[in-house]
């Protein structure tokens, strides 16, 4: 286990993470604070509170990207079923025909 300072609010945390981790946790701890940054008017708030205020700015984020998942990646990947379905069938009418010109008559 290696350990990382990261500052949020004005204060120092060591936390601990997995060896190679450490520049990734200083940066989710710089998204965090920065989100505490944004929040006007917690100046005179408790720790506790200043913190509580970022996570929820934080999961607020998160619930509106994911809210926005199902357009942008799961409906797309369904058109393509829709498309590679579509594409099939109409293979399947092009061998139809295919076969029709190769018949008898045309031999």
């Amino acid at each position: 286990m290696s350990n990382v300072t990261v500052t949020i609010g004005g204060r120092a945390y060591t936390v601990a993470c997995s060896p190679g981790e450490e520049a990734h946790l200083q940066g989710l701890g710089q998204l965090v604070d920065d989100r505490l940054r944004a929040v006007p008017g917690l100046a005179n708030q408790s720790e506790v509170r200043r913190l509580l205020y970022a996570t929820l700015v934080l999961a607020d984020e998160l619930h509106e990207l994911r809210g926005e998942v199902p357009e942008q990646v799961i409906e797309p990947a369904r058109q393509d079923d829709d498309m590679a379905v579509a594409l099939e069938q109409l293979a399947a009418r092009l061998e139809s025909v295919a076969d029709r010109l190769d018949g008898p008559a045309a031999h």
